[in-house]
Protein backbone atom coordinates (compact mmCIF):
# COMPACT_ATOMS: atom_id res chain seq x y z
CA UNK A 1 0.00 0.00 0.00
CA UNK A 2 2.81 2.42 0.95
CA UNK A 3 4.35 1.47 -2.71
CA UNK A 4 0.96 2.39 -4.32
CA UNK A 5 0.98 5.73 -1.98
CA UNK A 6 4.44 6.39 -3.07
CA UNK A 7 4.02 5.52 -6.99
CA UNK A 8 0.72 7.64 -6.88
CA UNK A 9 2.44 10.83 -5.47
CA UNK A 10 5.22 10.98 -7.79
CA UNK A 11 3.10 11.00 -10.58
CA UNK A 12 1.08 13.46 -9.10
CA UNK A 13 4.48 16.08 -8.48
CA UNK A 14 5.59 14.52 -12.42
CA UNK A 15 1.83 15.79 -13.83
CA UNK A 16 2.15 19.16 -11.84
CA UNK A 17 5.62 19.31 -12.90
CA UNK A 18 4.49 18.30 -16.72
CA UNK A 19 1.43 20.32 -17.26
CA UNK A 20 3.67 23.96 -16.61
CA UNK A 21 1.18 25.26 -14.52
CA UNK A 22 1.95 29.69 -14.41
CA UNK A 23 3.61 28.32 -10.50
CA UNK A 24 5.89 26.11 -12.04
CA UNK A 25 9.83 27.27 -12.67
CA UNK A 26 11.70 25.48 -15.22
CA UNK A 27 15.17 24.40 -14.88
CA UNK A 28 17.62 26.92 -16.58
CA UNK A 29 18.57 26.10 -19.95
CA UNK A 30 22.40 25.48 -19.12
CA UNK A 31 23.19 22.14 -17.44
CA UNK A 32 22.02 22.16 -13.88
CA UNK A 33 24.42 19.72 -12.71
CA UNK A 34 27.78 22.38 -13.46
CA UNK A 35 25.74 24.90 -11.33
CA UNK A 36 25.54 24.79 -7.86
CA UNK A 37 22.32 25.77 -6.01
CA UNK A 38 22.61 29.39 -5.63
CA UNK A 39 23.70 29.60 -9.09
CA UNK A 40 20.92 27.22 -10.44
CA UNK A 41 18.43 29.06 -8.56
CA UNK A 42 19.35 32.49 -9.54
CA UNK A 43 19.84 31.01 -13.46
CA UNK A 44 15.71 30.33 -13.14
CA UNK A 45 14.92 33.68 -12.78
CA UNK A 46 12.17 33.66 -10.32
CA UNK A 47 13.91 32.95 -6.76
CA UNK A 48 15.05 36.82 -7.11
CA UNK A 49 13.84 37.40 -3.47
CA UNK A 50 15.18 34.49 -1.98
CA UNK A 51 18.63 35.19 -3.75
CA UNK A 52 18.58 38.25 -2.62
CA UNK A 53 17.59 37.32 1.47
CA UNK A 54 20.21 34.46 1.63
CA UNK A 55 22.45 37.37 0.94
CA UNK A 56 21.30 39.13 3.74
CA UNK A 57 21.25 36.02 6.13
CA UNK A 58 24.74 35.52 5.19
CA UNK A 59 24.02 31.76 3.74
CA UNK A 60 25.05 32.06 -0.11
CA UNK A 61 28.79 30.60 0.85
CA UNK A 62 27.36 28.33 3.05
CA UNK A 63 25.00 26.78 -0.12
CA UNK A 64 27.57 26.85 -2.45
CA UNK A 65 29.82 24.45 -0.34
CA UNK A 66 29.77 20.47 -1.45
CA UNK A 67 26.87 19.79 0.55
CA UNK A 68 24.62 18.25 -0.46
CA UNK A 69 21.30 19.65 0.34
CA UNK A 70 17.97 19.82 -0.25
CA UNK A 71 16.33 22.88 -0.78
CA UNK A 72 12.48 23.65 -0.91
CA UNK A 73 12.53 27.43 -2.68
CA UNK A 74 9.98 29.61 -2.22
CA UNK A 75 9.64 31.59 -5.69
CA UNK A 76 8.80 35.67 -5.73
CA UNK A 77 5.34 34.37 -6.32
CA UNK A 78 5.33 32.97 -2.84
CA UNK A 79 7.49 35.61 -1.12
CA UNK A 80 4.53 37.51 -2.42
CA UNK A 81 1.95 35.56 -0.60
CA UNK A 82 3.46 36.16 2.58
CA UNK A 83 1.11 38.57 5.10
CA UNK A 84 1.51 42.43 4.62
CA UNK A 85 4.95 43.72 6.26
CA UNK A 86 6.25 40.11 6.92
CA UNK A 87 8.88 40.14 4.56
CA UNK A 88 10.23 43.93 5.85
CA UNK A 89 9.72 42.19 8.96
CA UNK A 90 12.20 39.31 8.38
CA UNK A 91 15.20 41.52 6.94
CA UNK A 92 15.25 43.41 9.92
CA UNK A 93 15.84 40.31 12.39
CA UNK A 94 18.62 38.76 10.42
CA UNK A 95 18.73 36.02 13.47
CA UNK A 96 15.06 35.42 13.14
CA UNK A 97 15.73 35.29 8.68
CA UNK A 98 18.23 32.96 8.98
CA UNK A 99 15.90 30.51 10.96
CA UNK A 100 13.17 30.60 8.15
CA UNK A 101 16.04 30.42 5.53
CA UNK A 102 17.21 27.05 7.21
CA UNK A 103 13.80 25.85 7.48
CA UNK A 104 14.15 25.73 4.02
CA UNK A 105 17.32 23.40 3.98
CA UNK A 106 17.75 19.66 4.84
CA UNK A 107 21.06 17.94 4.58
CA UNK A 108 21.54 15.20 2.30
CA UNK A 109 20.54 14.89 -1.31
CA UNK A 110 16.39 14.09 -0.86
CA UNK A 111 14.97 13.58 -4.69
CA UNK A 112 11.17 13.27 -4.45
CA UNK A 113 11.08 9.96 -4.62
CA UNK A 114 13.10 10.52 -0.87
CA UNK A 115 10.94 12.88 -0.17
CA UNK A 116 7.63 11.08 -0.42
CA UNK A 117 8.78 8.41 1.46
CA UNK A 118 9.11 10.11 4.72
CA UNK A 119 6.65 11.87 6.73
CA UNK A 120 8.73 14.27 7.85
CA UNK A 121 12.57 15.96 7.10
CA UNK A 122 14.75 17.67 9.39
CA UNK A 123 15.89 21.19 8.25
CA UNK A 124 19.04 22.48 8.89
CA UNK A 125 17.68 25.17 11.65
CA UNK A 126 16.51 21.60 13.78
CA UNK A 127 13.03 21.65 13.17
CA UNK A 128 11.11 19.39 10.53
CA UNK A 129 8.64 20.11 8.34
CA UNK A 130 5.63 17.88 7.54
CA UNK A 131 5.47 15.72 4.06
CA UNK A 132 2.35 14.55 2.64
CA UNK A 133 1.12 13.51 -0.56
CA UNK A 134 -2.56 13.60 -2.01
CA UNK A 135 -4.08 13.50 -5.33
CA UNK A 136 -2.80 17.07 -5.85
CA UNK A 137 0.65 16.71 -5.08
CA UNK A 138 3.17 16.66 -2.88
CA UNK A 139 3.16 19.19 0.09
CA UNK A 140 5.97 20.24 2.41
CA UNK A 141 3.78 21.63 5.31
CA UNK A 142 1.41 23.62 3.95
CA UNK A 143 3.22 24.54 0.33
CA UNK A 144 3.03 22.11 -2.56
CA UNK A 145 5.96 20.99 -4.75
CA UNK A 146 5.76 22.73 -8.65
CA UNK A 147 8.59 21.89 -9.56
CA UNK A 148 10.65 18.65 -7.87
CA UNK A 149 14.13 17.32 -8.59
CA UNK A 150 15.88 20.68 -10.19
CA UNK A 151 19.18 19.10 -10.01
CA UNK A 152 22.68 21.21 -8.88
CA UNK A 153 26.16 19.77 -8.41
CA UNK A 154 25.97 20.34 -4.70
CA UNK A 155 22.45 18.87 -4.47
CA UNK A 156 18.79 18.96 -5.85
CA UNK A 157 16.24 22.44 -5.36
CA UNK A 158 12.46 21.28 -5.04
CA UNK A 159 10.40 24.24 -6.15
CA UNK A 160 7.54 25.41 -3.46
CA UNK A 161 4.57 27.78 -3.67
CA UNK A 162 4.99 28.85 -0.45
CA UNK A 163 7.11 30.19 1.89
CA UNK A 164 7.89 28.06 4.96
CA UNK A 165 7.78 30.06 8.30
CA UNK A 166 8.62 28.04 11.54
CA UNK A 167 6.52 27.85 14.79
CA UNK A 168 8.25 29.45 17.52
CA UNK A 169 8.20 27.24 20.53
Amino acid sequence: MRNLRVGLALVAVASVAAAGSSSSVAAPAAPAQQSDIVDTAIAAGSFTTLASLLERAGLVDALRQPGPYTVFAPTDAAFARLPKGKLRSLKRHPKRLKQVLLYHVASGRLEAEGVVARKSIEMLNGKRVRIRTTDDGLFVNRARVTTPDVGASNGVIHVINRVLIPHRR
